[in-house]
Order: structure tokens, then sequence, then C-alpha cells
């Protein structure tokens, strides 16, 4: 197998549009242990598929044996405006910054093939590649941490001296052997502006978080109703959550987004309660299509959009909610009679 400089590698991802590489190798032991402890306390909630794929998502060789080196990709995503923003506007759903346009999944996947086709050229066709985008059991954050792409912050979210923390995450997985890059080491020091930041207190220890009070799971992956204990702390917020992200002071080395794509539909920045609760099956498909807010589905978005009346303090969005107060889904039913009932004692 002939030999291929990695710094060809590298900016050969640079020109296809990535914001950075980094080279390391499928072995991370001791992110296998902190995902068992993770699921042993229960911290995934609904999230079975961490549990059920557990030992390939621990063990990156496991995935694929005659891997020997990965390739970490970061692309950037950094939004235009500040996200925090949009929570001092009740009456208006805060989507989280990477839903606001076309799926990051299609896009940062295509741009991966073209580059794993393109070292395959380079290396020769004996090379063999898998790349992933998130919807494999890959622990890209590790990884990433490993082959020196950035560090795991407070946040557990990956962030770097270069980029802050709003990027995507690709790996290539290849047969052809690269010598790794050092591993990033931790740079928050004492800051915890990020775990200040939480609305809903999902980190019980820095660099821990329990999904089950975080809002990005709550509005994305929780099915049913959301503990009335937390649906007030969720604001506006109709999918997802970008507070942790957005109180990094590492931030103020985010480089723009070079894919138009990922720039904010005007219509996703700011859009109004009272038309999203409005939504049907049917109009919310085609209102989202080629979202990655249309894998959950009309239920769970109104029930999120109802959420967020119910805190609005908007008691002209009482009668919206009122509307769906005999809706179809039982979940959207009784977030509606929350919401109404909240308005009410208003």
């Amino acid at each position: 197998m002939p030999s291929l400089d990695k710094e060809i590698v590298r900016a050969r991802a640079l020109e296809e549009g990535f914001s950075k590489a980094a080279f390391g190798r499928p072995d991370i032991p001791e992110a296998m242990e902190r995902l068992k402890a993770f699921v042993a306390e229960g911290r995934h909630g609904q999230m079975g598929w961490m549990e059920e794929r557990m030992n390939w998502r621990g063990d990156p060789a496991a995935l694929w044996p005659e891997a020997q080196s990965v390739i970490m990709l970061a692309e950037a995503y950094t939004p235009e405006e500040d996200p925090l923003a949009l929570i001092n506007r009740p009456k208006s759903g805060a989507i989280s910054v990477y839903a606001r346009n076309r799926d990051y999944h299609d896009i940062v996947k295509k741009r991966l093939k073209r580059l794993g086709r393109w070292l395959i050229e380079q290396a020769g066709p004996e090379t063999e590649i898998k790349v992933f985008v998130d919807t494999a059991p890959v622990m890209e954050k590790p990884l990433g941490q490993k082959a020196g792409l950035g560090w795991q912050g407070k946040h557990t979210n990956l962030l770097s001296r270069d980029l802050g923390n709003w990027f995507f995450l690709g790996a290539i997985f290849t047969t052809h052997e690269f010598d790794p890059d050092p591993a990033e080491k931790d740079h928050c020091g004492s800051c915890r502006a990020c775990l200040d930041a939480c609305p809903t207190d999902a980190f019980p220890a820095p660099f821990q978080i329990d999904a089950r009070r975080c809002v990005s799971y709550l509005t994305i992956e929780h099915h049913g109703p959301v503990d009335e204990e937390l649906r007030g702390k969720l604001g506006n917020r109709i999918y997802g959550c970008d507070d942790c992200l957005a109180a990094c002071p590492w931030n103020k080395f985010a480089v723009a987004a070079k894919d138009i794509r990922f720039a904010a539909r005007e219509e996703l920045i700011a859009p109004p309660l009272a038309e999203l609760a409005q939504l049907d099956d049917a109009t919310f498909r085609e209102k989202f299509s080629g979202s990655p807010i249309k894998r959950i589905g009309r239920d769970r978005f109104v029930r999120n959009v109802l959420y967020a009346i119910g805190n609005s303090g908007a008691l002209e969005l009482r009668s919206v909610a009122a509307r769906l107060c005999e809706d179809a889904d039982p979940t959207v039913r009784d977030a509606a009679q929350w919401a109404v009932a909240r308005l009410t004692d208003t």
C-alpha cells in the first residue's frame, strides 16, 4: 500500500469545505468506561440504542476491525446572530442553530464520501473506507479529542481553540495507516459558563451530562409528555438548545460557516408559536422537508410548541392552545391542557 502524506489529505479536506481535519486511531478505551457509567446511571433516558450498541460505540475496532486510522473532520456552522437573543422573544419559537436549514447529515456525509473517494484514488484501490456522521454507533467526540481535533468541554461537547464549538463532526475510518496527531488537552480551566447557562441543570458535574434533563434530549428524543417539573424550564425552546454552546468563551475564535446551506432560513429564525401550533401532519412535513426537524414528527413538535406557549405568558395564545385540547394525539392534548392552565393562572 503506497504511503500518503497526511498533510496532503488535510489540505484536501479543507479544499472540500471542512474547517479542520485530524488523524487518530480507532482506540478510545477510556470512553467505554464513561459510557458504561452513563448508561448504568440511566442518564441516557429513552435512548435505548446507546445501551444496545454499547460494545460497538465504546470500541471502534469492534465496529470495523480492519480499520487502522480514523480521520476526524470538523465542519463549522457558526450562526450569524446570537441564538440566546431569542429567549427574550417568548411568543416566538427557538430552534437550535443547526436545524434552521438543511439536514447536516446529508451535507456532511456527501462531503465525506467525496473526500473518501479521493483518498482511495491517492492511496490505491486496496484502501477501504467507511464514513460516519452521527447516525452510527461511533463516539465522534472522544475520537475527535484523541485525534487532536479539539477537547470535550465541561458541557461534554467538542470544542477547539481555533473553531470554538459551532461545528459538526464527521469521521472517515480507513484501512490506510496514518501517523496519529497528538491528542488535545482540556483548556476549560476554571470556567463554568456552559454549566451555569443550562436552563434545566442537566450537568450533574463538569464533563458529565444527564440527558434526561437536557433540553435537546427532551425536545427531540423524548417520547410522550415531559415531566411537569421541567416543562416550565424549557422556555420557548421548541427544538434543541444552544445555551451551553453559545455561552462558551472559546467562540471568540469561531470561524464562519463555508456552506450556505447552513445559513438559517428566515422563517425558522424566530417562527411565531401561534403559526406553528396550527400545523397538521401534512403541513408539518411540507414545512420541514429536508430538515432534521422532520424526524421527530408533527405530534412531538407541536407538543414542544405548546409547552412554549404555556411558558410565554401571552394571554392571546391561550385560545391557540385551547383549540388543541381535543387533538387526536394524547401527548398533544396533555400539552395543550397544560398550556391553557398555565395561561389561565398568569
